[in-house]
């Protein structure tokens, strides 16, 4: 089985965009996306610029867990070294409950200086500190009552009073082998994402999993895994071409972020250029956007190579339109979904 879910950046391109605006026409979007059958909705979190404008993801978790009924829910991702640990566990119990049991944990280490700098917080530690946060919430929520002592982190016998009844999936992003690792210890579903490569580079990422999980003793048919693509249904060359520059928009920002490289505007990041990118027409041949049957073989190529469980869409980036959302999500239901289920038997 592979499950099909709709990421969420909530980015704002446009300096006219209001944030009320682009919250409200999320939710709008996630509740497009339950009565078209997706089977989670995912919401990142950054800070400090409009390449995300949700710093909360777990707030946003809560915000539309009060408007939908059965799609599940989860942080894409918690950057959990710029939290106090036992602070981010209550939350996360708490959410947890207002879910009704329907979250998915998504964590990660973060990779944006930026974030970092102004948090006071590094990335030099980044990934050990995530590795003890995942040692205090198997302990936190394991036991009524706890204590730990860590490298960073030391807590008297205290009790999560929101500890889950039954703790969620956890979600781990990061392409290291560090994470990887984890994963596979843990028993955590990995995260990737291609951006804007294709199949094959999809199919690079699985195998460094895969090496990473046969270290831990683990065979690559072990584990599940998620991936993150583009997708976009439309129905011009005009349009592709104007989703993809939207895509790209939204991977120039990212990179720049990770390269300690950004140029800001008051509040918003000036797109860059980055070296050897790939052209329009190459993100065209590598991206699930174009015409309905366009972004099944796509996907379909995606989930091969990758050997995925999980497919998050990112359908919306850059200023692309609600509309140009809703259609997508709607096309995804009437044909795209069925079309990758008749081809893989998943039906």
């Amino acid at each position: 089985m592979v499950e099909f879910s709709i990421f969420n950046l909530m980015g704002q391109r446009k300096r006219e965009n209001s944030i009320a605006s682009t919250l409200s026409e999320t939710v709008k979007l996630v509740q497009h996306a339950e009565r078209a059958n997706f089977d989670c909705a995912w919401f990142a979190e950054h800070h400090f610029s409009n390449y995300c404008i949700c710093p909360s993801p777990l707030l946003m978790v809560s915000h539309i867990a009060a408007q939908t009924k059965k799609i599940r829910l989860g942080p894409a991702v918690v950057v959990v070294p710029l939290y106090h640990p036992i602070r981010l566990l209550s939350e996360i119990g708490m959410v947890s409950g207002l879910c009704g049991g329907r979250l998915n944990l998504g964590i990660g280490s973060g990779y944006q200086p930026y974030e970092f700098d102004r948090f006071g917080a590094s990335l030099n530690d980044s990934k050990d500190r995530l590795s003890e946060f995942i040692d205090l919430l198997e302990k936190a929520f394991g036991n009524e009552t706890f204590n730990f002592q860590g490298k960073f982190t030391d807590i008297p016998e205290t009790a999560i009073i929101t500890r889950p009844e039954i703790n969620p999936p956890i979600w781990i992003a990061g392409d290291s082998e560090e994470t990887h690792r984890i994963a596979a210890r843990k028993g955590f579903t990995p995260i990737i994402t291609g951006r804007w490569g294709g199949s094959e580079y999809l199919a690079e990422q699985r195998e460094r999993i895969n090496v990473s999980f046969a270290a831990e003793g683990k065979s690559h048919e072990s584990y599940n895994i998620g991936i993150l693509r583009f997708a976009c249904v439309t129905e011009s060359d005009e349009e592709t071409i104007k989703y993809l520059e939207n895509a790209r928009y939204q991977l120039r920002l990212a990179a720049s972020l990770r390269a300690r490289a950004e140029v800001m505007d008051g509040a918003l990041m000036i797109e860059q250029p980055i070296l050897n990118e790939p052209t329009l027409d190459e993100m065209a041949d590598n991206l699930a956007v174009g015409r309905p049957e366009t972004v099944a073989e796509k996907l379909i190529a995606d989930i091969r190579s990758s050997n995925a469980s999980h497919v998050m869409l990112n359908i919306r980036t850059g200023d692309s339109t609600l509309e140009q959302a809703h259609r997508t999500i709607d096309a995804f239901k009437n044909s795209i979904r069925p079309l990758i289920d008749k081809t893989l038997n998943l039906s």
